[in-house]
């Protein structure tokens, strides 16, 4: 089945564990962790010494909120892309989170994660 073919409250029911487990090991600063279920190209494409750079000093990076709220759903060939509306617990405000999904291998992975 491509991803897309699946139902919202099924795309959610997938997409939220995905995604607090990319907020929890955030928060730690595990890049190891963080990564462990991204897509093999993905995986690839991220500068782990970047990636740690960015655990290590950037507030928001380490004071994610546990709360988030679902504000959408896009598909798109192949994959489908979640919206987040994601809060910090240091800084004020709200941020756009963005979360694709896709299959690999017969397995749900993360093809792409990112905060606006």
């Amino acid at each position: 089945m491509n991803i897309v073919e699946k139902t919202d409250e099924e795309l959610l029911a997938l997409a939220k564990p995905l995604w607090l487990d990319l907020v929890k090991y955030s928060n730690e600063g595990k890049y190891g962790e963080f990564a462990r279920n991204f897509s093999g190209t993905l995986a690839r494409a991220i500068d782990q010494v970047v990636a740690g750079h960015q655990f290590a000093n950037s507030e928001l990076a380490r004071s994610l909120s546990e709360e988030v709220d679902s504000l959408g759903i896009i598909r798109r060939g192949e994959h489908v892309t979640v919206l987040y509306r994601q809060r910090s617990t240091k800084k004020p405000g709200e941020w756009l989170g963005r979360l694709v999904l896709g299959y690999e291998d017969g397995k749900v992975r993360i093809f792409g994660a990112s905060i606006f």
